[in-house]
C-alpha cells in the first residue's frame, strides 16, 4: 500500500527543538524530514518531495527567508511556515512579504503548529 503521509520539512539549528517538531510532526501522521541549515535543506536528495516547509529565520548560515526567497526564484513553491525567536515587527512583515502562510513566534504551541500546517496543506 502506497504511503500517503505528507511530508513537512523541519529547518532549524537547534538540534533539541528540530527532534521534538519532528516528534509532533510525526504523531500527527505527517511525515517529518529535519535538516539542520538551509544549505543542507537544498542539498538534500531533489527526489524527496516535500509538502510544507517549517523554518527558522535564524540558522546561523543562510537565513530561512533567504531560503524561501531562492527556493521562489527557483520556481520551487512550498507552503513556507516561520518559526522564530525574533520579535521585531519587520521581520514578521519581511517574512510575510515572502509569502509565508504562517508566522510563529517561539515559545508557539503545538496546537498552533498543527494547525498552521493544516492550513498550508489545505487540510
Amino acid at each position: 500500500m502506497e504511503n500517503l503521509r505528507r511530508t513537512v520539512a523541519i529547518v532549524d539549528d537547534d538540534a533539541s527543538l528540530r527532534r521534538s517538531l519532528g516528534r509532533l510532526i510525526n504523531a500527527h501522521d505527517f511525515l517529518a524530514e529535519e535538516y539542520a541549515s538551509a544549505e543542507a535543506f537544498l542539498a538534500r536528495d531533489p527526489q524527496t518531495a516535500i509538502d510544507c516547509l517549517v523554518l527558522d529565520i535564524d540558522l546561523g548560515g543562510m537565513s530561512g527567508i533567504d531560503l524561501q526567497r531562492r527556493l521562489k526564484a527557483e520556481g520551487i513553491i512550498l507552503p513556507v511556515i516561520i518559526i522564530t525567536a525574533l520579535e521585531a515587527g519587520s521581520v514578521k512583515a519581511e517574512a510575510e512579504k515572502a509569502g509565508c502562510v504562517a508566522y510563529l513566534q517561539k515559545q508557539f504551541s503545538g496546537t498552533a503548529l498543527i494547525a498552521a500546517v493544516n492550513k498550508a496543506l489545505d487540510l
